[in-house]
């Protein structure tokens, strides 16, 4: 996309009792109110099939990336490196149509369940965790 803009910072410290609130947040209130967002302003969001609950990838999103993702049906996530908006597919043709979206229970990740369309990764893999275990060792319930 062709539109730039740049999350404003966060304080890192915010009372409880006065959630921080982007300024001029699209996002209702209280959403904006619940969102904890890094020194960018930036919120993760864990992007995951929603038929398969496959994870596919992670990206960031601002009050502005996550209110046209909410209200468009497409997911837009804002570039770190680029400085600017980019609404998955658009170039690619490797879409994700929203299926849900989801804030947990701290308030820093959004899970947003998609319909893929095509390599999620801009690797060209299905996801961004494809081929790259790590070899962890395997735990057991006693």
């Amino acid at each position: 996309m062709s539109e730039q803009s740049t999350p404003q910072a966060t304080p890192a410290a915010a009372s409880a009792a006065e959630p921080v609130v982007e300024p001029g947040s699209p996002l209702p209130h209280e959403l904006a109110a619940a969102l904890k967002r890094d020194s960018a302003g930036l919120v993760a969001a864990i992007i995951q099939q929603f038929d398969t609950d496959e994870v596919l990838m992670l990206g960031w999103m601002d009050d502005e990336a996550l209110h046209r993702t909410l209200t468009t049906g497409r997911v837009t996530f804002f570039s770190r490196s680029r400085q600017e908006y980019w609404r998955k597919g658009d170039t690619s043709g490797h879409v994700q149509f929203v299926k849900s979206v989801a804030l947990d229970c701290d308030g820093d990740a959004l899970l947003v369940r998609v319909d893929q369309v095509g390599a999620a990764c801009h690797t060209g893999t299905r996801t961004c965790f494809d081929d790259r275990s790590l070899g962890a060792v395997t735990g057991e319930r006693d």
